[in-house]
């Protein structure tokens, strides 16, 4: 599938692009905020466009706990007085969310939700990989820090959510 190959060769991007020294906090804080409103924007699409219960469900959970989340580092940077810093993983995760939009806005019905749900599946899996590979230990400010390892437990319950949900539809 597409979005898979894509996502997880976007994902992993963290980790290459930043081997050397690691992303510095303001490109930390933009990767969030990036990776948050991919995912944003993926529920809103997915809220509009499916039938499915407990795919609207999901994707109102992933709009609420992600904009939760933006909003709390919007409220640490700007306490901070860190500007979040475009970077190569930040642009690539911008890319890759817009490209995701345009295939699963051209699907309909049970293969939008299956498309969906194997995109969060994937999403999610990768994003757990980048915060703790990359993330967190690149991570200097404490309270940049410490907002990432608390929101860990959220991402890992989302991926466990849309598992579920995948192998309900029969993955």
């Amino acid at each position: 599938m597409r979005i898979r190959t894509f996502l997880i060769a976007l994902l992993a991007a963290p980790a290459f692009a930043f081997a050397q020294q690691g992303p510095t906090d303001p490109q930390i804080a933009a990767i969030v905020v990036t990776a948050n409103q991919v995912d944003i924007d993926a529920g809103k699409l997915a809220q509009g466009k499916t039938r499915n219960k407990d795919v609207k469900a999901f994707a109102h959970q992933m709009i609420t706990d992600h904009t939760a989340v933006n909003k709390q580092a919007g409220a640490l940077v700007k306490k901070l007085g860190v500007k979040p810093e475009s970077n190569p993983t930040s642009e690539s995760l911008k890319k890759g969310g817009d490209e995701s939009m345009a295939s699963l806005k051209k699907l309909k019905g049970k293969d939008f939700d299956k498309a969906y749900v194997d995109h969060e599946v994937d999403y999610h899996q990768q994003v757990l990989d980048a915060i703790d590979k990359t993330l967190i230990p690149s991570a200097k400010n404490p309270e940049l820090k410490g907002l990432i390892e608390k929101v860990r437990p959220a991402i890992a319950a989302h991926l466990d959510h849309a598992k579920h949900l995948q192998m309900q539809m029969g993955k």
